[in-house]
């Protein structure tokens, strides 16, 4: 109140709003005003407007007999830009820098706050102004020079001989054809800073016509700058409440109101989430946490939320596995989105991250390579699946990343229940979809026995010791006089001393039992290719029996023949995986379980017709060297057989090779010619195992 008092009001001016000259009246900022330069000078001075580009080019008159002028260097700009010729073309006809050209640009996008006022008679006028432009000095006379001068040194280096003008007479022409033009294509053609200039440059002048400021058409055309009804009912604009005339002098900002977060994807704090409805809260944390036991669940909700509302609502969101509650692959994956990796369209993503979460609901491990040979997925994209809900371990697999939650198994057997007829039907899609054979459906034995992984104390692992030996035993005893009954018919030629064949037996006693739970199920029951439990042909001080020498190589032959046929090339780290996978189908007992080699396997490799491969890999590479190691069959007995041979010595020489020379070497060494499809077939059938 004191400050009111001390700064009275000393008058009251109306204010008028004038419409005449809307979206027609500009503001030029124009330069400091050289000495020389005169504005008035009106027989001097022409004027150009490109509209939609607002764009203004002025042509002002310099006075060149002001003592402030250079005569002397009016004189030589002049001569630079035009020469000693003077046509129209000319920019100086007086052969005299005697005008200057001044460009326009915009000073403000926004202009909207700005107007232009004039007083008079105790009235304020205002005009909203549609553009402010500022007027900057052009230098494009330079150009032009530069571009005199250039053409005067090419006529100079040119010359004047007849020769070269009777050279310059022929010249070779270049016709190139463009290519259809993509929608893509057009698009980024039409943003590029080139085309945006190709258009600007393309808008033609609007030539107009300067009028003085004391010119009758200026004055008239100034009368517009007045409000031409000085009625209340036309100024409405400036007939405000105070809390109206507020808003428009601060309006809200919509660009801030954008920005805020709109989706469970930006960050929030907890007492912006406790602000939502429940479902969508459970959607936000199941969508940015994935793996959340319950009892977690509940507790960040907060105090007072109800646990069968919870339960509701984390089924639409999330699937149970192990007890514990897993995000649902469309809630990571909506419709019409695709892969960030390898651009796999959502739906195929839901189903192969369905895949690997049934999978843990069979088993707390996976491995990836069988996920991505099932679903047929992107290594990017089966990586993300599993660090979704899981833990890499070294040389074991991906680990599910939470305990199994017993405590809600247990409290709410009707979820766990209907969750289950919930995985019934998935499975039967997934069955559907990607044929998955009887090994994938059956759940591993340790899972039959417990769904989750127990303590066992040392006592009980005793006990289980004791139990498993017993047996074990007679089925031992049995097998073992089957298979002697059997050597004895087979070989009865080598005749075996079978005095000296002892039994090992296991202990049956209770003072010493064998620990046999410590490795089950950590590789299937194999230690470097022998069932330790389950080998009834136990060497005796390292040698085999004697005929069972000859009946590992047979069975060892047959084996190496048979996969080599199927597959032409392997590498010894491949050869080894399948020769393991064979030995897991083989019924206990069989004789090669009683041990084979690395040096037993490939030399049966290199006698069953086989060669190795000697592939020069750069030594740089992170293959192991198994890996390293490559073998192919060199007559398989078919057509291919010269091709194989040609393509094997090629990547004897080299391990990268491009395939036209691998199809012009072919066509060379075997007599004919050989089309794209053909040497791909050649190549598919060849390197089936590596393709």
């Amino acid at each position: 109140m004191a400050n009111e008092e001390d700064d009275p009001i000393i008058q009251e001016i109306d204010v008028f709003l004038a419409r005449s000259l809307l979206e027609k009246l500009y503001l030029f900022q124009y330069p400091i005003r050289p000495a020389s330069m005169t504005y008035d000078d009106v027989t001097h001075l022409s004027a150009k407007i490109k509209p939609k580009q607002q764009k203004v080019e002025l042509e002002m008159a310099i006075d060149t007999l002001n003592p402030n002028y250079c005569r002397s260097k009016g004189e030589q700009i002049a001569l630079n830009v035009d020469g000693t010729c003077t046509d129209e073309t000319s920019t100086y006809s007086s052969k005299l820098m005697d005008k200057q050209t001044f460009c326009s640009s915009q000073a403000a996008s926004n202009v909207s706050r700005y107007a232009a006022a004039v007083y008079k008679k105790g009235e304020l006028h205002l005009t909203p102004l549609h553009g402010i432009l500022q007027l900057r000095p052009s230098f494009t006379y330079l150009d032009k020079a530069d571009a005199k001068h250039r053409e005067r040194e090419a006529a100079n280096e040119g010359g004047d001989s007849s020769q070269d003008e009777a050279e310059d007479d022929v010249k070779q022409i270049t016709v190139r054809f463009s290519r259809p033009e993509t929608e893509q294509a057009r698009q980024r053609r039409v943003q590029s800073y080139e085309f945006l200039q190709k258009r600007q440059a393309e808008e033609h002048w609007v030539h107009l016509h300067y009028y003085g400021l004391k010119d009758s058409r200026s004055e008239h055309e100034r009368q517009y700058l007045f409000s031409q009804g000085h009625g209340l009912a036309e100024n409405t604009e400036l007939i405000k409440s105070p809390s109206e005339y507020l808003m428009m002098l601060m309006p809200p900002s919509v660009e801030e109101e954008n920005e805020k977060p709109m989706a469970p994807s930006n960050v929030l704090s907890m007492a912006q989430l406790r602000t939502l409805p429940l479902a969508d809260q459970i959607k936000i944390l199941m969508k940015n946490v994935k793996v959340m036991p319950f009892s977690n669940l509940l507790g960040l909700l907060g105090s007072g939320t109800d646990p069968t509302a919870v339960l509701r609502c984390v089924q639409q969101v999330a699937l149970l596995v192990q007890g514990n509650w897993v995000v649902k692959s469309d809630v990571l994956y909506p419709k019409d989105t695709s892969s960030p990796h390898s651009g796999v369209p959502a739906e195929v993503l839901c189903r192969g991250r369905d895949f690997v979460m049934w999978k843990f609901t069979q088993d707390r491990w996976v491995v990836r390579k069988e996920v991505a040979a099932v679903t047929k997925l992107c290594p990017e994209d089966v990586k993300d699946f599993l660090e979704h809900m899981s833990v890499a371990r070294i040389n074991k697999g991906w680990e599910f990343m939470l305990p199994y939650d017993e405590d809600f198994v247990k409290k709410h057997p009707d979820i766990v229940q209907r969750q289950q007829m919930l995985w019934m039907g998935i499975q039967a899609k997934l069955e559907k979809v990607y044929n998955l054979l009887k090994e994938h459906l059956t759940p591993k034995k340790q899972e039959a026995q417990s769904a989750h992984p127990l303590l066992v104390s040392g006592e009980q692992r005793v006990n289980m010791a004791k139990a498993k030996v017993k047996q074990n035993f007679g089925q031992l005893e049995k097998e073992f006089q089957r298979q002697k009954a059997e050597m004895k018919s087979n070989d009865s030629s080598a005749k075996p001393d079978v005095p000296n064949i002892r039994i090992k037996e296991e202990p049956v006693s209770l003072e010493e039992p064998m620990d046999t739970s410590a490795h089950e199920g950590l590789n299937n029951g194999l230690v470097n290719g022998l069932h330790p439990a389950q080998g009834p042909l136990d060497p005796v001080n390292g040698h085999l029996p004697g005929g069972c020498i000859d009946r590992v190589a047979q069975e060892l032959k047959a084996f190496v023949s048979s996969t080599f046929k199927k597959q032409f090339v392997l590498t010894l780290s491949e050869l080894k995986r399948l020769f393991n996978l064979h030995l897991a189908s083989l019924p206990p007992g069989h004789t090669l379980f009683s041990g084979i080699s690395d040096k037993m396997l490939q030399d049966m490799v290199l006698d069953t017709g086989c060669k190795q491969i000697l592939v020069p890999f750069p030594p740089q590479t992170a293959a192991s060297p198994d890996e390293l190691k490559v073998y192919a069959l060199w007559e398989a007995g078919d057509t291919y057989d010269q091709h194989r041979q040609v393509l094997l010595e090629i990547f004897s020489k080299n391990y990268r090779v491009r395939r036209n020379v691998i199809q012009s070497q072919l066509s060379q060494e075997c007599g004919e010619d050989l089309n794209k499809q053909e040497v791909d077939r050649v190549l598919k059938v060849s390197f089936c195992s590596l393709w």
